[in-house]
């Protein structure tokens, strides 16, 4: 057991890996690939969420991939269940949006790991395997964004959100009803609606088209 607390892979042991993407091309090419190293087992492959905590009872994971945007429930809402349900699963955040966007809330949320979908394959292993020894994996350019933010002047209003008020704002800047966003949350109609008001207060905004336009103008939706 590492410093953090995770079991690392035993010497000669490969490691055990998880993938977790709505596009079925994207979630083939990656197990194949994957598949192809000697010390890299892929055991398992999910389309959802559902799918993903699934995978999570069924198997011992070192490693999950996860994609952040898919449909139902979305990577930020596995993210944060995986904090509760399995905790020693180290995290690798395999996305198509750039890393200023989400990298520096989603490692504070407990991703060891933001990569984009446009990285070459060495560096997609070199962070699985950095993740199985129970360390982090910063690219450049995310530990420039990580300093950067120690810089508060520099953060946008939604980077002080709290991880439920940002899952919230993502559910409702694409339309999404408030009785839907309890559903998936497992919360009271009464509670998003709080919720709801306490972004429009935050961000000084009136409506939930003002927080379309927001989270449009900060690039938070693909």
């Amino acid at each position: 057991m590492d410093s953090s607390g995770r079991t690392a892979p035993r010497t000669g042991a490969r490691i055990s890996v998880g993938v977790v993407d709505d596009h079925p091309i994207v979630r083939a090419g990656l197990v194949e690939l994957l598949s192809g190293e000697h010390d890299i087992h892929v055991a398992g492959a999910a389309a959802d969420a559902m799918g993903a905590l699934d995978m999570l009872r069924t198997e011992r994971l070192n490693v999950l991939m996860l994609d952040l945007d898919m449909p139902g429930r979305s990577g930020l809402d596995v993210l944060a269940m995986l904090r509760s349900k399995a905790p020693e699963v180290a995290v690798l955040v395999f996305t198509g949006y750039p890393a200023e966007r989400y990298a520096v809330k989603l490692l504070q949320q407990g991703a060891k790991a933001y990569l984009q979908k446009t990285c070459e394959l060495d560096e997609l292993l070199t962070a699985i395997r950095t993740l199985a020894t129970g360390q982090r994996h910063l690219t450049p350019a995310i530990s420039e964004l990580l300093a950067s933010q120690l810089d508060q002047r520099v953060r946008p209003p939604h980077a002080n959100l709290t991880d439920r008020e940002l899952q919230v704002l993502l559910k409702l800047a694409r339309g999404v009803r408030v009785e839907k966003i309890a559903d998936y949350l497992a919360l009271s109609v009464k509670t998003v609606s709080t919720y709801r008001s306490r972004l429009l207060f935050k961000l000084e905004l009136g409506s939930n088209n003002d927080l379309t336009y927001y989270a449009l103008k900060h690039q938070l939706l693909e």
